[in-house]
């Protein structure tokens, strides 16, 4: 019963949304006026005078990276584009744009092992965001009492019904389980994306420690701990290390 409170509250906090102004409108088609002539710095600029005001979306943060990328920062623009994917995670042209810009990247990870496990479940609930899950889990649930209170309440016991229930709640454990994958995946844990031009990832949280290897813009990693100044991070390829948090930035 604790995962169905839990996946009630993400229903909840998930359909909680800004609602943009006309002034906000009109910095958005500024920006886009702007990229379309080029001028990629004053794009980037009203974009972010968009987020400053507590408004996001998959558009803008879209934009935002493309705007980034056409003036060279491959970090953030991996970084926006990553953030448009929490918002709208089956949208082809982002996920098409992350995977081009990706390969700019100078420093490939190489020797990726992904986990077999986690990448299953990436593949079901890739393409789903977390609300859209959390309804239809809840649907699933509530179909279940209504089902369960059939049987045991009003004495309905035909075979339809028992199958019925069982398909149902089988339907009911799994899609609670990929759920709360999902928030674990997309909420609980947390990513970042290398920003810096230059970042070495050190063996422990201070200057004196050992180089283990460069960063490069556009790398994600799982953020394990911090210090005051350093984070602890994993890289795709399971290698480990700290690196300063001005060259990080968390999705």
């Amino acid at each position: 019963m604790r995962s169905f409170v839990t996946i009630a509250t993400i229903v909840l906090i998930m359909s909680v949304s800004t609602v943009a102004s006309p002034a906000t409108d009109s910095l958005f088609s500024a920006g886009n006026k702007a990229f379309e002539n080029k001028n990629f710095e004053t794009a980037i600029a009203n974009y972010l005078v968009i987020l400053d005001q507590d408004i996001e979306s998959a558009a803008l943060y879209y934009n935002l990276g493309n705007a980034y990328f056409k003036s060279g920062d491959i970090g953030r623009a991996v970084l926006n584009y990553r953030r448009a994917l929490r918002l709208a995670p089956s949208d082809e042209d982002i996920v098409n744009n992350l995977e081009f810009v990706r390969q700019f990247s100078r420093v490939q990870m190489e020797g990726v092992q992904l986990n077999p496990i986690n990448n299953f479940m990436d593949s079901l609930v890739g393409s789903y965001r977390l609300d859209t899950l959390a309804w239809v889990t809840s649907i699933l649930f509530v179909l279940t009492c209504i089902l369960l209170m059939g049987r045991l309440g009003l004495g309905y016991n035909n075979l339809l019904l028992r199958v019925t229930t069982v398909v149902v709640l089988i339907i009911l454990v799994g899609l609670s389980g990929l759920t709360t994958y999902k928030y674990r995946t997309d909420f609980l844990t947390r990513w970042g994306v290398v920003i810096a031009n230059e970042s070495q990832v050190l063996s422990g949280p201070e200057e004196g420690a050992e180089l283990e290897f460069e960063g490069a813009p556009g790398l994600v990693v799982e953020i394990l701990s911090e210090t005051s100044e350093y984070y602890n991070v994993l890289f795709e390829n399971k290698r480990r290390g700290w690196i300063k948090k001005s060259h990080l930035a968390e999705i």
